[in-house]
C-alpha cells in the first residue's frame, strides 16, 4: 500500500534554471536534532518523498544527511535544501564558508537548493555581495539552484536590478490566512518560484470552521491539512509541511488525487488576515 501511495508524490516544477523541484517536501524546522529527525526523514523518503528542507539554524543538517544515506532512496533522487544563516551574511567569503560547513554536516558534495534565510536589514548593499557569493556557489556546482527566503518585493527587486541571475525560489510563509497575493504575482512575473513554509499554519487554523467544512465536503477521506496543502499546490506553490509524526507525514502526501473546486479556492483565498506564525527574533 505504501509503495502505491508513494507514486502520488512524484510531481515537480521546473525552476528558472531548468532544475526540477518536487512540489511537496518535508520541512524539518523544529524537528529535534538526533534520532527523531533521522527517523522522520528516513520514513518520508521511504514512502516516496523526494524533497527535504533543512537549514543551519535548525541544528539538524547532519541528521538529514544521515537519514538520506540510510534510506532506500538514491541521493540523486532527493532534492535537499539548506540555508545561509543571518550571522554569516557579513561578506562574500563568510557566505562561501558557511555553505561548505553545511555540506560537511550534511555529508554531501552539493545541495539542490541553497537559500539566503532572511534578508538582513541595516547593512547597506550587503545583500548584493552575499548574492554574488550565492552565484559563485551555483557556478561551482555546490548548489544546483539558489534562492532566498522571507524576501519582500523590494528585497527581490534589489537583486533583480543588480544581478543577471534571478533567484530561483523565494521561500515564505504562505497559507490562506497569510495570502500574499501581490508577492505571488510579482514572483510569477519574474520567474521566481514561491515555496510555502508553514502551509498548515503550524496547526493554529486547522480547526477553522471554513477549512473543516470544505474538508467534509470532499468526503471522509480528506482532512483540513490536506485541504490547506492542496490550496498551496493549486496556486502553483511548492509546499513543505513539517511533522515528526509518521501518520501525518503520510497524510500530508495524499493530496495529488483530487482538486479543490473553483468556489472552494475562492473561499479559501478570502480568509486572508495577514496571520503570521513565524517571526525573526
Amino acid at each position: 500500500m505504501i509503495a502505491s501511495m508513494s507514486l502520488t508524490i512524484q510531481s515537480s516544477i521546473r525552476l528558472n534554471n531548468g532544475v526540477q523541484i518536487p512540489r511537496l517536501g518535508l520541512g524539518v524546522y523544529l524537528s529535534p536534532p538526533g534520532r527523531i529527525t533521522q527517523r522522520v526523514v528516513r520514513y518520508a523518503l521511504n514512502i516516496g518523498y523526494k524533497h527535504i528542507d533543512t537549514a543551519y539554524i535548525y541544528g539538524n543538517e547532519s541528521d538529514v544527511g544521515k537519514a538520506v544515506r540510510e534510506s532506500i532512496t538514491k541521493r540523486e533522487e532527493v532534492f535537499i535544501t539548506t540555508k545561509l544563516w543571518n550571522t554569516r551574511q557579513v561578506g562574500y567569503d563568510s557566505a562561501l564558508r558557511m555553505c561548505e560547513e553545511s555540506l560537511r554536516r550534511l555529508g554531501l558534495m552539493y545541495v539542490d537548493l541553497y537559500l539566503i534565510h532572511w534578508p538582513v536589514q541595516g547593512i547597506g548593499n550587503n545583500t548584493i555581495e552575499i548574492w554574488k557569493a550565492m552565484v559563485h556557489l551555483l557556478r561551482e556546482g555546490k548548489a544546483r539552484a539558489i534562492g532566498v527566503s522571507n524576501f519582500s518585493i523590494d528585497d527581490l527587486q534589489q537583486i533583480i536590478n543588480d544581478s543577471d541571475i534571478v533567484p530561483a525560489v523565494n521561500q515564505i510563509e504562505f497559507h490562506p490566512f497569510l495570502y500574499q497575493k501581490d508577492l505571488l504575482v510579482f514572483c510569477e512575473k519574474n520567474g521566481i518560484q514561491l515555496e510555502a513554509y508553514s502551509p498548515l499554519t503550524r496547526g493554529k487554523r486547522l480547526n477553522h470552521p471554513t477549512i473543516v467544512n470544505i474538508a467534509k465536503s470532499y468526503g471522509n477521506n480528506k482532512t483540513p491539512a490536506q485541504i490547506l496543502i492542496r490550496w498551496s499546490l493549486q496556486h502553483n506553490l511548492i509546499a513543505i509541511p513539517k511533522s515528526i509524526h509518521e501518520e501525518r507525514i503520510l497524510e500530508n502526501s495524499l493530496v495529488f488525487d483530487f482538486n479543490l473546486r473553483d468556489e472552494d479556492m475562492k473561499l479559501l483565498d478570502s480568509l486572508n488576515e495577514n496571520f503570521q506564525t513565524v517571526f525573526l527574533d
